[in-house]
């Protein structure tokens, strides 16, 4: 059976449906954090403890991504992706009827579990169906799923919560959610390079170790959690000062800063194609010091170069994780979907991490301390990027 090449009917499918999973996984996971804001004022909560709502829901999704990339390997992959999706349209639904925030807390606790479905399985499916040679177009065309997903849902819950409230707010991503889940479940080829294993966890425990011996592995963990640990920093926090003085702006017009994840649509996807053709030591590498670029000019206090900076910033995360995630089902040799997984689990982890840490820092210094905190993670994940590019020379020579 041949793998699915660029320019198919199946590959055009198959970008679509992808497309419309990470659309819907970042909408639905992402919805609260222009919401942090509205949080606070109605529940009298501070902004470390409104970061929950976002903290807990990626950290028990990092955890359960672990469980479910390895019963995937013998469930399979596009059953349980459907189910992810549609059940956590239906719960994000049932959120928005949350009499407090203790019950919003919890049920989106309960959403970290259900989400799992899809990212820990993806990137697996797209590794064992795609061609190699088309992969990083594909895994481009996905993270920008994520990105124009995570846009749509921060400007879609901004605008309404204006005219509305927070809750009519989450009940429009749920619908939006149910729409996409059908779409993937038409489009998606079922899996043909796919082989069952039994379920027998110590089997799976083993090969989960296995994973861990690699050391470019372990650096692309470590990429992933320090990516998304200061990707959502930056987000959690810039809306708390855009509201406040000299700025001042409306929660509509804060949920439109949420736009410039176009930014990360086309990088995502375009970086994807350079890292194909001029590797991707080369390619991670610049990304990266776009990402530190960016945060850094955002500590202008000039609000239009404020959002430039968030724009550079924004283009130079999705274009790294493009290159990372990709990188992941190259490098791993055998049970991709755990290695996958486990890459987004510390995906995961940093955001649930750097996230509320990054209020720590607000709390304390403003918005130069979270600038500082993300400037920190960026400037270890370059060092980390130089090393994996050695480990790639060499492996690359010794072949």
């Amino acid at each position: 059976m041949s793998y699915i090449q660029h320019g198919t009917s199946a590959f055009r499918k198959t970008s679509l449906a992808l497309f419309a999973g990470g659309f819907n996984t970042f909408a639905i996971l992402y919805y609260t954090q222009p919401l942090m804001p509205e949080f606070s004022k109605e529940f009298g909560i501070a902004p470390v403890t409104a970061s929950l709502s976002l903290s807990l829901t990626t950290l028990i999704l990092a955890f359960s991504m672990i469980i479910v990339g390895s019963l995937s390997e013998s469930w399979g992959r596009k059953p349980i992706m459907i189910v992810a999706m549609i059940a956590a349209s239906i719960l994000t639904l049932v959120t928005a009827m949350a009499p407090n925030f203790h019950v919003l807390l919890v049920l989106r606790m309960i959403l970290g579990v259900v989400l799992a479905g899809l990212p820990a399985i993806a990137m697996a499916y797209l590794g064992e169906e795609i061609a190699p040679a088309s992969l990083g177009a594909v895994m481009g065309l996905y993270i920008s799923g994520n990105s124009i997903g995570g846009m749509g849902g921060r400007v879609i819950t901004g605008v309404l919560t204006d005219l509305w409230n927070w809750r009519i707010a989450i009940i429009a991503i749920g619908f939006l959610g149910l729409v996409f889940s059908i779409v993937f479940m038409l489009l998606l080829p079922p899996s043909r390079h796919f082989k069952a294993r039994p379920l027998r966890f110590g089997s799976l425990l083993r090969s989960l170790g296995s994973q861990f011996k690699d050391p470019g592995l372990l650096i692309l963990y470590a990429l992933g959690f320090l990516l998304m640990g200061s990707f959502v920093s930056l987000y959690n926090y810039i809306g708390y000062q855009l509201i406040a003085p000299p700025y001042s702006l409306s929660q509509t017009l804060v949920g439109f800063i949420f736009i410039v994840y176009i930014a990360g649509t086309f990088s995502s996807t375009w970086m994807g194609k350079m890292a194909d053709t001029h590797g991707r030591p080369l390619m991670l590498w610049i990304g990266l010091l776009i990402f530190l670029c960016g945060a850094l000019l955002t500590l202008s206090p000039v609000l239009v170069v404020k959002i430039a900076g968030i724009i550079i910033f924004t283009f130079g995360f999705f274009g790294s994780h493009s290159i990372a995630s990709s990188w992941i089902g190259l490098r791993a040799k055998h049970e991709k979907a755990q290695a996958s997984s486990l890459y987004l689990f510390f995906y995961y982890a940093g955001s649930s991490v750097g996230g509320t840490l990054g209020g720590t820092f607000w709390s304390a210094y403003g918005w130069h301390g979270v600038v500082g905190m993300i400037a920190s993670f960026l400037i270890v994940a370059l060092l980390l990027a130089m090393l994996l590019a050695k480990l790639h020379h060499h492996q690359k020579a010794a072949v």
